[in-house]
This record gives structure tokens, C-alpha cells and sequence, in this order.
């Protein structure tokens, strides 16, 4: 454990983070699950709704360190793939 004051208020801080950032991603997901759940109901226009509003959490959460840029793009693209998939 921490033996210094400042080295006890970083661990403090570094566990609040995590917990945040934990957080903000699991929120990423269930915003990506409303999605593939609506994807996989047929319905496109519900799909379209979740997915707009799935991409701008996603798009927020990965400005921050909890989430990937890359990642967030990734996840995006194929989510919209599968959207203009159920539209043809």
C-alpha cells in the first residue's frame, strides 16, 4: 500500500477513475446492445433511431481515455453495416 500521503491520494484517484471509465464503457454496450437487439427485431427504423443515438455516447466516450478511438469507429461501422444489411 501507498506509504506517502500523495502516493495514497493518486491510489485513491487511480481506483476512482477506474471505476468511472468502467462505467462510461459499460454504458458503450448496452447502448450497442439496444442496437443489435433492434437490428435483430427487423424493424430498420427503430434500428436507425437506436443507432443515432448509440453513436453519439460513442462518439463522447471515446474523446476520453475510457474508450478507443479506433475501437469506437470500428464498433460504429459495423453496427451501420448491419443496419444498411437489414435495409437491402
Amino acid at each position: 500500500m501507498a506509504n506517502t500521503k500523495q502516493a495514497r491520494k493518486r491510489a485513491l484517484k487511480n481506483e476512482l477513475r477506474r471505476k468511472h471509465n468502467a462505467s462510461q464503457r459499460s454504458m458503450v454496450r448496452t447502448y450497442i446492445k439496444r442496437v443489435v437487439k433492434a437490428i435483430r427485431s427487423g424493424d430498420h427504423a427503430a434500428a436507425m433511431s437506436e443507432f443515432r443515438a448509440a453513436q453519439k455516447v460513442i462518439d463522447r466516450i471515446a474523446d476520453k481515455p475510457a474508450y478507443d478511438k479506433k475501437r469506437a469507429a470500428r464498433v460504429k461501422s459495423r453496427l451501420n453495416a448491419r443496419i444498411k444489411a437489414l435495409a437491402a
